[in-house]
């Protein structure tokens, strides 16, 4: 996040005393990316951030990953994947490879425990309800539509107001707006979908006291993804004041702007956000192709480089009818596999003028495993809904999953 924002109690000039009214000094804490070299916030917290009293291990969640060998098509149930009430520690491994993770959750109303994510941002769309995320900056609303993004090593909780489906993409990177939509110094360009206007970041300071507050911190070590829970002697939520450009903020769906053409325009136009080794796009209800020979639903495409993650959050998705993908789906793509619309979708499609259709995307450049997850819920006739027949087809019956 590139844009200059001041919460709370600041000193005129940074690095310089601060102090409250009773004369003690406020505590300078430095959050900052890539060594010094880019986007920071300057903290000034009542307490010692650094002060924990005890540190123990944190079981995570299962992160198994089994390879999508042999290669094919999958279709993921989200809706049917049960999981615990808990944003956090009731995420289940949907997909994941060695730069980004997929998970899912329906939470309850109680809160989340306290936690940050010290391996990379955070990026979780909320598919449905409403709640706050309560972080060391300050309080974020969140409504169904947002993206929720949560830069790494920011201590933060979860409290949903009424259950909420949350679907977490965890970066081993940082997480930002594509840098073509930018200038040279940041600002979102004219060309851009989105711009400054649609984000919302934290407006007020949020500060609490406490004694001895947990923390489960995910972090990585030589033997991979693993847990930790902190115990700090004062509550982490004890800022009086930050500054900078380094802070969580939301995004709305409904915020973005699509770009269309007079025939079917490309996947990165629709995109919204870009990590390392991955991009995150969503296509949303739209006016499509005006050209009088146009055809709306996507050609058949290859995905040489990348894997396609498609999660079908609304509306009715054109290019999939018949397959038996529907509403809290996903389907992944995988590179080396050509992929499209559902034969009887193409004909369906001519002379439509509207798509009522919302999805999420997660392209990424390394292959995708399945989380134990995903495999939990997956529906494993969808492969063969192209050609109507399958291994278990008995040559001759097609094979759809909503049949």
């Amino acid at each position: 996040m590139a844009h200059y924002r001041a919460v709370g109690e600041v000193p005129s000039k940074r690095h310089t005393q601060h102090r409250d009214p009773d004369g003690h000094l406020y505590r300078e804490e430095l959050m900052g990316e890539e060594g010094f070299s880019s986007d920071s916030s300057l903290l000034y917290h009542r307490g010692v951030p650094s002060a924990i009293v005890a540190s123990e291990v944190w079981e995570l969640p299962d992160q198994t990953r089994t390879p999508n060998h042999p290669l094919k098509p999958r279709h993921l149930k989200l809706h049917d994947l049960a999981t615990d009430k808990d944003a956090v520690t009731g995420r289940r491994l949907v997909l994941g490879n060695n730069d980004v993770r997929i998970g899912y959750v329906v939470t309850g109303v109680d809160p989340s425990p306290y936690y940050r994510n010290a391996i990379g941002d955070e990026c979780v769309y909320v598919e449905a309800g409403s709640g706050t995320v309560e972080t060391v900056l300050g309080v974020l609303s969140y409504r169904t539509g947002d993206y929720v993004v949560i830069p790494r090593a920011t201590t933060h909780r979860w409290v949903p107001s009424e259950p909420s489906q949350l679907y977490a993409i965890e970066a081993n990177s940082h997480i930002a707006p594509p840098k073509r939509y930018l200038s040279r110094f940041g600002q979102f360009l004219e060309h851009a979908p989105y711009c400054e206007r649609d984000l919302h970041g934290p407006t007020e300071t949020f500060v609490r006291d406490g004694e001895d507050v947990e923390v489960l911190v995910k972090h990585r070590t030589s033997a991979g993804i693993v847990g930790t829970r902190m115990t700090y002697a004062t509550h982490p939520f004890d800022v009086v004041g930050w500054d900078g450009c380094l802070y969580p903020y939301t995004f709305n769906i409904d915020d973005y702007m699509p770009i269309t053409g007079k025939v079917h325009q490309p996947p990165p136009v629709h995109q919204v956000f870009e990590g390392h080794n991955f991009v995150v796009c969503n296509f949303l209800p739209r006016k499509v192709d005006y050209h009088e020979l146009a055809i709306p639903v996507p050609y058949y495409h290859s995905n040489v480089d990348s894997d396609e993650v498609m999660f079908y959050v609304g509306g009715d998705y054109e290019a999939r009818k018949g397959s038996g993908i529907g509403l809290g789906s996903i389907s992944l793509h995988p590179g080396g596999y050509a992929h499209g619309p559902q034969p009887s979708a193409i004909e369906a499609s001519l002379g439509v003028d509207y798509f009522e259709e919302s999805a999420v995307m997660v392209d990424t450049f390394a292959p995708l495993d399945l989380g134990e997850g995903g495999l939990a819920v997956e529906d494993p006739a969808y492969a063969w809904t192209w050609a109507g027949r399958g291994p278990d087809a008995g040559g001759d019956a097609a094979v759809f999953s909503n049949s």
